[in-house]
């Protein structure tokens, strides 16, 4: 048992210190590109069904929205 700890903690350090040692732009960039939480929780299909159900909402928002056309 006392092996495996001292595993865990030589490994946290080492990712401390890859981390400190990684400049703050560089972190930033690879937060950015991400992929977004859903996706990596959950798969690509429950991902695909949410970025359709938001595109079906902003179409049906930007009717309710638009200004009557008057024919005539």
């Amino acid at each position: 048992m006392a092996k495996k700890g001292e595993e865990l903690v030589k490994y946290i350090t080492e990712r401390v210190v890859v981390y400190m040692e990684t400049p703050k732009d560089v972190r930033k960039q690879n937060r950015q590109t991400r992929e977004p939480w859903v996706l990596r929780w959950f798969g690509y299909v429950p991902y695909s069904i949410l970025k359709w159900a938001q595109g079906i909402y902003k179409v049906s928002r930007a009717h309710e929205e638009a200004p009557p056309s008057s024919k005539g």
